[in-house]
């Protein structure tokens, strides 16, 4: 069954590509018909629009019959039914390492390009597979093991290429009215301002070159190197579509960044910027040079701005807001100046997730066939989309004096 999923979620994608390049080939064509209403004929435009109709047809049938699938994969079986004396978390178990093993073995079965078991996807030495669910919950845990800003950011799951969602704005939020007197009338709300946010589900790609020694470790192994490779990936791919998402959102409101000086510029970042309900819940991120400017400022008693946090050194804090570091590689200097972000980022950024992994391999493109090497290529589909740009703030900064001491200005005598 899982080998039908994998089959099907091919076909859906590939007919999601179709409608998407038909979308694109539409609005091209609705551009260039505003500048010159007769750049296309009646005929080309209903051919497009009938195109466009029925491969969005094919692609929602396409959704229904994986969809349909997945529902009768997750069907439990009849306790005592095919698995009699055992519980339904040892089935399960069991389930997930047999498909989670069949995966290795179709994997190794495509890399060294012999023929998939009937019913997988493609065959031959362009075959590609569906990463399963088991396999992708396993990339997910690893991934927090890097520095992920997906965990900041609020992850909806999706199984469509595109769509919409309604949002309303912290800030346009109003209370009731008051009706302390009980013979008033309840009257209607006003009306929220609603915000519809569009996504597009894209494509990103990453290949990695391996040698057949490889295929000859276990599959405890090759599973370990194929977690670990797309999780890095895939954290530093994310990572910098979340920072585009931001830096992009905060371009478009004035004033565009707070200039931090001092350590009360800090203060006032976090506390004078947003509004009181989103600061609960707020962190700050900041690159590697900004954190070492940040972690040698003191207050006016001597200490550092910067504390591990009780519990767990490991977490660094400002006044009790996590603090997360990236490297200046992937969030780099703004103008000469470090970046500290500072809002709650669930609020701001939603990352729809297309959950669609889907590893390729080659031995013939991208150079492998002169090199006598085998290339693997990993797909992944999501989108990153700003829902509210008022649930956080951008502070830049080069160096950053430490508060000045009041000891002196408390105590007169001290001065003497």
């Amino acid at each position: 069954m899982e080998n039908n999923i994998n089959t099907l979620a091919t076909a859906r994608d590939e007919a999601g590509s179709k409608v998407e390049e038909l979308q694109n080939k539409r609005n091209e064509m609705a551009v260039k018909m505003v500048a010159d209403p007769d750049a296309f004929s009646d005929e080309e435009i209903n051919k497009i629009s009938n195109e466009l109709t029925q491969a969005i047809k094919v692609r929602d049938f396409a959704q229904k019959a994986l969809d349909e699938e997945r529902t009768n994969l997750k069907t439990p079986s009849p306790v005592g039914g095919d698995n009699p004396g055992k519980s339904e978390k040892a089935v399960a178990f069991e389930k997930a390492k047999k498909i989670t093993n069949q995966f290795v073995s179709d994997f190794k079965n495509m890399v060294t390009s012999k023929v998939l078991p009937e019913g997988s996807e493609t065959e031959g030495p362009n075959a590609g597979l569906t990463i399963p669910v088991d396999v992708q919950t396993a990339i997910n845990t690893l991934k927090r093991s890097f520095t992920s800003l997906e965990g900041l950011v609020n992850v909806e799951n999706v199984s469509v290429s595109s769509g919409s969602r309604v949002y309303e704005k912290l800030s346009d939020v109003t209370p009731f009215d008051n009706l302390d007197d009980e013979t008033a009338e309840i009257g209607d709300n006003d009306d929220p301002k609603l915000t519809i946010v569009k996504y597009v589900i894209h494509r990103y790609a990453g290949i990695s070159t391996i040698t057949n020694t490889l295929l000859k470790d276990s599959a405890e192994n090759i599973l370990a190197w194929i977690e670990n490779w797309i999780a890095k990936k895939d954290v530093i791919t994310r990572n910098g579509q979340i920072l585009e998402v931001l830096n992009n959102g905060v371009a478009k409101r004035i004033p565009k960044k707070v200039s931090i000086t001092d350590f009360d510029g800090i203060k006032d970042l976090e506390n004078n910027t947003l509004d009181p309900l989103v600061e609960a819940t707020s962190s700050f991120i900041t690159n590697q040079s900004g954190f070492n400017v940040l972690s040698k400022v003191k207050d006016a008693e001597g200490r550092y701005l910067i504390q591990p946090d009780p519990t767990n050194p490991d977490i660094k804090r400002i006044e009790g807001h996590t603090v997360t570091v990236i490297t200046d590689r992937f969030l780099p200097d703004i103008n000469g100046a470090h970046p500290l972000y500072y809002g709650d980022f669930k609020m701001a950024i939603t990352l729809f997730d297309y959950q669609r992994m889907t590893l390729m391999t080659t031995k013939e493109g991208a150079g492998a066939f002169e090199r006598d090497l085998t290339k693997i290529r990993v797909i992944d589909r999501f989108d990153v989309e700003l829902i509210d740009d008022g649930a956080y703030a951008i502070g830049t900064f080069k160096t950053i004096k430490d508060q000045a001491s009041n000891v002196i200005a408390n105590n007169p005598a001290a001065g003497k």
